[in-house]
């Protein structure tokens, strides 16, 4: 039976999707549940991009232990020593280089000769060797490639070293059959002296057909994303690609991953929470309506025997359902303790527990049911909110004439309240104006998502900010979760401003240190 390489690239690609920025601590995050789903190579990001990618990835690379962690780069020789030293402390390391093989990007883009991109590919390789002994070579827009040189510049960088080539559909262009057809004469050629990979985006929806219509033929890695988030309509969906492989066993019998199913609901719901992106309703296996039955005729069904309209088990992706505990206000902390384990939520200390339940407890007193959902996003908005330089103490708003409020805001910092009041257009932006007089710090507010965490008149709020301070060139997400959506916003407000700080003191840090 021949394993299939899980290579994700949420961190890297996923974060390309406009909107999905994180930093450095959200993304150790995501790390670290992908090892713990089983994925065996996370692409941690682009080390060359920015100071804060290359501290993204050292942190993952040292907090990480069973993954492979690996940081893509151009075949240049900057991107290539950046990428080697951000997953220098990596337990298992791999370098990602790439150059464009297609006559459209070589001759518009690169505008390079064939022979250079060649020559080039090949010293990138070479380079690499001298950091890791594990490089992937990428020939970017390998879908539109011409198939006499991708086979040269293939045999050209396992000469140099290279262990893996990743053939991607760079623009989601190939059908299915066409992408079996590559890559079976690419297997014929490299005959095993490499790993064939794939790569392929969903701009006509193919991406999940093309990715098992590639295994089919011979290639043994797929890279893919969580949610399928990625560059305009995404990458090709890892839960898609491995329900599918589980699923159609009687198809796909020669092949296996290491994937633990039951961490895929828990992992997409941590990414969308970080992201801010929701899978759509009806996404398959991870959308909210995924296993919900609404027709009489497809209820009735169910109700006498599952497999009539469900062909997989919601727990066998970690979805719960007809959960024995009920938990509510008279609820103790052993029961919530042992609810919240078996939500997935193995890896949190006592005290992150204890102050998850404290807010439980809190939410308890203001409405009469707290659903599955309430849980998760309190314990998920304490861990997204741990690091709290600015913390809210509390929010009065008062309402003037004509649309005007007033917002008197107190915070703790370092230990000391501080307050002050503002005017606004309405209770929100009276409230973010004061916010920025506190701390003194001038914020933009780039996009304001509200989104009901469950179902009823009392469900909670998530917000989601995105904001620009001062006179950075980046964007910061924040993230909030209370029952008033005053409250939540000025939570997510707080959030996106500690993240800021967080990440200007990083790239101080990264500056004094060169």
């Amino acid at each position: 039976m021949d394993n299939i390489i899980i290579f994700d690239t949420t961190l890297r690609d996923g974060e390309q999707s406009p909107g999905a920025s994180m930093n450095a601590k959200q993304k150790v995050q995501i790390a670290l549940q992908l090892e713990k789903l089983g994925v065996d190579i996370i692409e941690a990001g682009f080390a060359a991009a920015s100071d804060g990618d290359f501290e993204a990835i050292s942190q993952i690379a040292s907090q990480t232990s069973t993954s492979k962690i690996c940081s893509l780069s151009r075949a240049v020789e900057n991107d290539i020593k950046k990428a080697g030293q951000s997953i220098a402390r990596a337990k298992h390391k791999r370098i990602h280089t790439f150059i464009a093989t297609s006559p459209i990007h070589m001759k518009y883009k690169l505008k390079m000769s064939s022979d250079e991109v060649v020559k080039r590919a090949v010293d990138a390789v070479k380079y690499a060797r001298t950091f890791v002994d594990d490089v992937e070579f990428s020939l970017e827009d390998a879908g539109r490639s011409d198939m006499n040189f991708m086979k040269d510049i293939a045999d050209a960088v396992i000469d140099a070293g290279a262990s893996t080539i990743n053939l991607p559909d760079t623009v989601g262009y190939r059908l299915p059959f066409e992408i079996y057809n590559m890559v079976e004469d690419m297997a014929k050629h490299i005959n095993n002296r490499a790993i064939i990979s794939l790569h392929n985006h969903n701009d006509l929806g193919l991406a999940v057909a093309n990715s098992l219509s590639g295994i089919q033929a011979g290639a043994r890695q797929v890279e893919c994303t969580i949610n399928g988030l990625g560059e305009r309509a995404g990458n090709a969906a890892l839960e898609e690609i491995v329900m599918a492989l589980s699923v159609r066993h009687d198809f796909y019998n020669n092949f296996k991953t290491n994937i633990n199913t039951k961490y895929i609901s828990p992992t997409s719901r941590l990414v969308a929470q970080i992201t801010g992106i929701q899978p759509q309703p009806n996404k398959a296996i991870v959308g909210k309506n995924a296993f919900s039955h609404e027709s009489g005729i497809h209820q009735d069904g169910v109700l006498k025997h599952i497999e009539t309209y469900e062909i997989m088990k919601p727990a066998d992706v970690g979805v719960e359902q007809n959960n024995t505990i009920v938990l509510g206000k008279l609820s103790g902390k052993a029961a919530f303790k042992n609810k919240v384990l078996a939500m997935g939520f193995d890896t949190l200390s006592d005290s992150e527990i204890k102050q998850a339940f404290d807010r439980f407890k809190m939410l308890c007193d203001k409405r009469k049911v707290v659903h599955d959902d309430d849980i998760r996003f309190i314990i998920s908005d304490e861990k997204l909110n741990e690091d709290k330089l600015y913390e809210l103490k509390s929010v009065q708003i008062s309402n003037c004439t004509s649309g005007l409020a007033t917002a008197t805001i107190s915070i703790i910092h370092k230990d000391k309240i501080y307050s002050d009041a503002c005017i606004g257009d309405g209770a929100i932006d009276a409230v973010f104006k004061a916010i920025d007089r506190v701390t003194k710090q001038k914020g933009s507010l780039v996009d304001y998502q509200v989104q009901a965490i469950s179902e009823g008149k009392d469900a909670l709020a998530k917000v989601i900010c995105k904001v620009k301070f001062d006179d950075a060139k980046f964007n910061v997400i924040g993230h909030g979760l209370n029952i008033d959506t005053v409250l939540a916003s000025a939570r997510a407000y707080l959030g996106a401003l500690n993240s800021y700080i967080s990440m200007k003191n990083s790239a101080s840090r990264n500056k004094h240190q060169v």
